[in-house]
């Protein structure tokens, strides 16, 4: 029986990562209280022996040897003691073994619990762990459910071994993006919570750092350092602005982006279900990195204004609409990724 319990200890190690030291200490936590449950009087003198190289494990209760026993919790007359060891003697301490077969049934099942719940407690401060170490990176997830009411959607996602279900809420899903349960998708996560129910992965697909991710993947020179990604602005599901340098003057950073034939942006526009990307170049001149973030459009000028936080931008009569975009989109994000506030003037007003 003894054996069986050590090999079962192994066994949880190797398929959960629960190491074996924690599994002991919560054993010996469940057999200390499922005695004290039935024998209440006992105080500190109570001592689990677990042996992994003999196999062995034992509970005694350490008690003083006397000639007349006063408190049987605390001692034990020596003949009695002479019958666990010969040579006990008065005024000794000795370790009377107690039969956990003797166990109440509610003692038991006391044990049990404490058993089950460290159990529990060591599979999610690893599930924890590993989760927290991919903060602010990607994950590819499985829909395991979608909820219709409210557009949230259940992704079982995985880190090496680990896996837990994660909750993609509406807010955090790509406007008008369809998904199926079985689909797989790529997600950010935002963070990692320690909760009382577990650890808490939040995941998201609108973060502007699903953006910078899917091209650090898939453009190596932004892996590597070669090209930087500076700013990103984002509107989910409709469009996303970067900007993007490099240090290396023979390296074009918005050529890197694109890639041959336009590929490596198409890919990643594919997975964000079709959002329109512009990739612009960024320039520690303001009037350059403003004017070349209102792209499409053309811009005749830009004026930094005396309170260094905004600016007039004046582009062509015909490009007005195309400089503010639809609904204001392109200016609201070029003001985003840049910083700065834009007043946007055609020509002939100018």
């Amino acid at each position: 029986m003894n054996a069986e319990f050590f090999e079962a200890i192994e066994e949880i190690e190797k398929e959960k990562g629960i190491p074996r030291g924690y599994m002991y200490e919560k054993i010996n936590q469940a057999m200390l209280t499922a005695f004290r449950r039935d024998y209440p009087e006992c105080g500190d003198n109570v001592e689990i022996i677990l042996d992994e190289e003999k196999k062995r494990i034992e509970m005694v209760v350490n008690k003083t040897v006397v000639e007349q026993v006063e408190d049987p919790n605390l001692e034990i007359a020596l003949d009695a003691a002479k019958k666990i060891s010969r040579r006990a003697k008065l005024g000794e301490i000795i370790a009377v073994p107690v039969e956990t077969k003797k166990f109440g049934r509610i003692a038991a099942q006391s044990a049990k619990q404490v058993i089950i719940q460290g159990i529990r407690e060591a599979e999610r401060g690893i599930i924890y762990e590993q989760f927290t170490s991919k903060e602010h990176e990607i994950l590819t997830g499985v829909v395991s459910h979608i909820e219709p009411r409210n557009g949230s959607v259940s992704i079982r996602i995985s880190s090496n071994s680990e896996f837990t279900e994660a909750m993609l809420s509406a807010n955090e899903r790509i406007k008008n993006e369809e998904l199926h349960e079985g689909d797989r998708i790529k997600v950010y996560v935002v963070e990692v919570r320690n909760s009382t129910r577990g650890p808490q992965v939040l995941i998201s697909r609108t973060h502007p750092g699903l953006v910078k991710r899917l091209f650090e993947l898939e453009v190596p020179e932004i892996y590597d350092g070669t090209v930087e990604i500076k700013s990103i602005a984002r509107e989910a599901g409709s469009r996303t602005k970067m900007a993007v340098w490099s240090a290396d003057p023979n390296v074009d950073p918005i050529g890197a982006c694109v890639g041959p034939r336009g590929g490596r942006v198409a890919s990643i526009v594919n997975e964000l279900g079709g959002e329109k990307i512009d990739i612009i170049q960024f320039s520690e001149i303001p009037e350059e990195y403003i004017a070349a973030s209102l792209s499409p459009s053309e811009v005749i000028s830009v004026t930094m204004l005396e309170d260094g936080k905004s600016c007039r931008v004046i582009v062509p009569d015909n490009q007005l609409s195309l400089a503010i975009g639809k609904e204001g989109q392109n200016a609201r994000l070029a003001a985003k990724l840049t910083g700065y506030k834009i007043d946007i003037k055609p020509a002939s007003e100018a």
